[in-house]
C-alpha cells in the first residue's frame, strides 16, 4: 500500500456533518432526471410528456455519443419536461405508480464477467445505464470507451465534508463492492482503490484490494489530487475514476439485471446539531429534496445546496437530486450587511488568514452564504496558490483566462484543477476563481471534440 500525504491545502472545520448512521427515507410519489447537472453532454430526449416508463427505460441520450443513455429512476408517467436557457433540458419528472415495473436485463455477476472481454463489459454497462458512472480526468466528463487511460481510481471516502462516509455505504455491502472492483478490472485498466487515513477500512476483503492511503485535509481524497501526487509522466494525465458508492451501483446493476436506483444521501444543516437533520438517508436516485428532511421548517431561512459545500450548486425546495449528487446541505442564507463589521474582532468569523481572532482557535463554525464583502480586483496576494492541492498558480491562470490567453493558462496548470473551490473560499477579493477555471476548462474541452 502506498501512502499519499497532502499538506498544501486547508483544514475545513464546519459544524453540522451527517451522523454515521442510516435511516430509511419515506416513499416518494415522484422522481426526476436532471440532464443539466451532468457536465459536458448535449441531451436529446427519448420520451415526451405523458409517456409511460419503467424503471430503466431510456429517458435521454447524448447527441454526440448516442450510445450513452440515461435511464429512468422511476416507473410511472412522465408528467413534466422543463427547459432552461436555449431550450436546454433541465428536468424530466416522473410520477411513480403504485407498482413500478422494471426493464429487465440479462444478469451478469462477477463470475460471468470473468468470461467477458473489455468491449463486452463496456457494452453491458452502457445498455444498463451504468457507463456514465465512469468519469474521466482531467475534464471530469463521462469516460470515452475508446480512450486508453493509464489508471482507474476508486476513492472510498469523498473529499467534501458533507458527503456519505465509506463506513456508512459499505456496511453490509463489502462483497458487492469487491465484485464491482473485479468487474472494473475486466476493462483492462489498472484499478487503484484509495482509503482515507481518517476513515480506515475494517473489512479484510476490502483491505486486500486497497492500493493507496491518503492523508491530509480536504480535498486529499479527491482522485484528481491523488493522481497529481502519484503520477510520474504526462501519459498518466488521462485517467478514469469512480466514487465508492457508484461501484456498488455497478455491481448491483450487473448482477440483478435491473437498473439500480437505491442511494444513500447525506443530509446536513450547518449549525444545527440535531440528529433528526444531520443524518444519512437511504432513498432512491432522483428523489425529491423535500423528502430527505424530517420537517420542512428545518429549511426556513436557509439556502439549499446539492452536491457538497464547495462543489455543489444552489437548489430550490421543490427540486430533486441529480445523477451524481449524494448530499443535501442547508446553510444560513446571506444576512443583511453588518454595521461596522470591520471593527469587530471576529472570534466566530472563519478566516484563512489572521484577519479575525478565529485564526487563534480554529473551532468548528457555521457555514453561511454571506460573502462578507463584494468582488474586487485581484490583488495578487497568492492566498489561492498557498492552498491549491495541485500546485496551480491560480492567480496567474485566472488572469490568463480573463485575458483569453488559454494556451498560457494551460501552462499555469489549468487542466490540473480539481475544482475543489478552495481558491474561491480564501480569496480576499471575493473572485469566483474556481468557477472561472472550471468554465474555461469545459469550453476548452468542447472546442477540442
Amino acid at each position: 500500500m502506498k501512502n499519499v500525504s497532502i499538506k498544501k491545502s486547508l483544514g475545513i472545520h464546519v459544524a453540522g456533518r451527517p451522523a454515521p448512521s442510516v435511516e430509511d427515507g419515506p416513499a416518494v410519489s415522484s422522481v426526476a432526471a436532471l440532464p443539466d447537472h451532468i457536465p459536458l453532454i448535449k441531451p436529446r430526449l427519448l420520451v415526451k410528456k405523458g409517456d409511460a416508463v419503467n424503471i430503466g427505460s431510456p429517458l435521454f441520450e447524448d447527441k454526440k455519443k448516442p450510445w450513452i443513455r440515461f435511464l429512468s429512476p422511476g416507473g410511472g408517467t412522465v408528467t413534466d419536461i422543463e427547459y432552461g436557457h436555449r431550450r436546454a433540458i433541465t428536468r424530466i419528472v416522473i410520477e411513480t405508480g403504485e407498482t413500478e415495473e422494471h426493464e429487465a436485463f440479462e444478469p451478469v455477476d462477477e463470475k460471468a464477467a470473468k468470461g467477458m472481454d473489455r468491449d463486452q463489459v463496456i457494452d453491458a454497462m452502457a445498455v444498463r445505464g451504468l457507463w456514465p458512472l465512469v468519469r474521466s480526468l482531467p475534464y471530469r466528463t463521462i469516460a470515452a470507451p475508446d480512450e486508453k487511460p493509464a489508471s482507474l481510481w476508486v476513492c472510498l471516502d469523498p473529499a467534501d465534508p458533507f458527503q456519505v462516509p465509506s463506513t456508512v455505504y459499505l456496511k453490509g455491502n463489502e462483497p458487492l463492492f469487491v465484485s464491482g472492483i473485479r468487474i472494473l478490472e475486466r476493462l483492462g485498466v489498472p484499478v487503484y482503490v484509495c482509503e482515507s487515513e481518517q476513515v480506515p477500512v475494517e473489512s479484510p476483503d476490502i483491505r486486500a484490494i486497497i492500493t493507496h492511503r491518503t492523508a491530509g485535509p480536504y480535498p486529499a481524497e479527491d482522485p484528481g489530487v491523488v493522481l497529481y501526487h502519484t503520477k510520474k509522466s504526462a501519459v498518466e494525465n488521462r485517467a478514469w475514476f469512480m466514487n465508492g458508492q457508484d461501484v456498488l451501483l455497478l455491481a448491483e446493476g450487473m448482477a440483478s439485471g435491473r437498473y439500480p436506483i437505491s442511494r444513500i444521501m447525506a443530509v446536513s444543516a450547518s449549525g444545527n446539531g440535531s440528529p433528526a437533520v444531520n443524518r444519512c438517508v437511504k432513498t432512491r436516485l432522483g428523489a425529491p429534496l423535500a423528502s430527505l428532511l424530517p420537517d420542512p421548517e428545518t429549511a426556513r431561512g436557509r439556502r439549499w445546496i446539492t452536491g457538497g459545500l464547495f462543489r455543489g450548486q444552489t437548489a430550490e425546495p421543490d427540486g430533486f437530486m441529480g445523477f451524481y449528487e449524494t448530499s443535501l446541505l442547508l446553510i444560513e442564507d446571506a444576512a443583511d450587511p453588518e454595521l461596522f463589521g470591520f471593527l469587530k474582532p471576529g472570534a466566530r468569523k472563519p478566516t484563512a488568514s489572521r484577519t479575525f481572532l478565529y485564526a487563534l482557535h480554529k473551532k468548528e463554525f457555521t457555514a453561511k452564504a454571506d460573502m462578507r464583502g463584494e468582488e474586487r480586483a485581484c490583488i495578487n496576494c497568492g492566498k489561492c496558490e498557498q492552498v491549491c492541492p495541485v500546485d496551480i498558480m491560480v492567480q496567474f491562470a485566472y488572469k490568463c483566462v480573463y485575458a483569453e490567453e488559454i494556451e498560457e493558462a494551460l501552462m499555469h496548470g489549468l487542466l490540473d484543477c480539481v475544482e475543489c473551490g478552495l481558491c474561491t473560499y480564501v480569496c480576499p477579493a471575493k473572485i469566483e476563481l474556481a468557477e472561472a477555471l472550471k468554465t474555461t476548462r469545459r469550453a476548452y474541452y468542447e472546442d477540442r471534440i
